[in-house]
């Protein structure tokens, strides 16, 4: 039997994750409640834009353009600007940073019987 951690350089995985606590750090004092549920939500679905406006955030904060906790609203705001970023940089998915529901038209459901 040997270490169990999976291979790779410890010391670097605990650099990674030093820097990954300090971001959340200071993301949970910039960002408001509703926001950062907000940013959760968007990791899950796209990582990479959630890591971009985070970094954003921090920058914005390290620069002192933040005067108070960022709202959703505000959240909502710098992503579409992240979003139009990654697309004039032809990054991203391809879409564009909006969601469209399409429901299936026809077929059967359990209130028509």
């Amino acid at each position: 039997g040997g270490p169990s951690s999976a291979g790779g350089n410890s010391e670097e995985d605990s650099q990674k994750r030093a820097a990954a606590e300090q971001k959340q750090s200071i993301l949970s004092q910039i960002l408001e409640p509703f926001a950062a549920d907000r940013l959760n939500r968007i990791r899950m679905v796209n990582a990479q834009r959630a890591e971009d406006v985070e970094n954003r955030l921090i920058m914005l904060a390290r620069s002192g353009q933040l005067r108070q906790r960022v709202t959703e609203e505000q959240l909502k705001d710098i992503l579409g600007a992240v979003a139009k970023q990654q697309e004039e940089q032809g990054g991203g998915s391809g879409g564009v940073g909006k969601v469209v529901v399409q429901r299936r038209k026809g077929g059967w459901d359990d209130d028509d019987l």
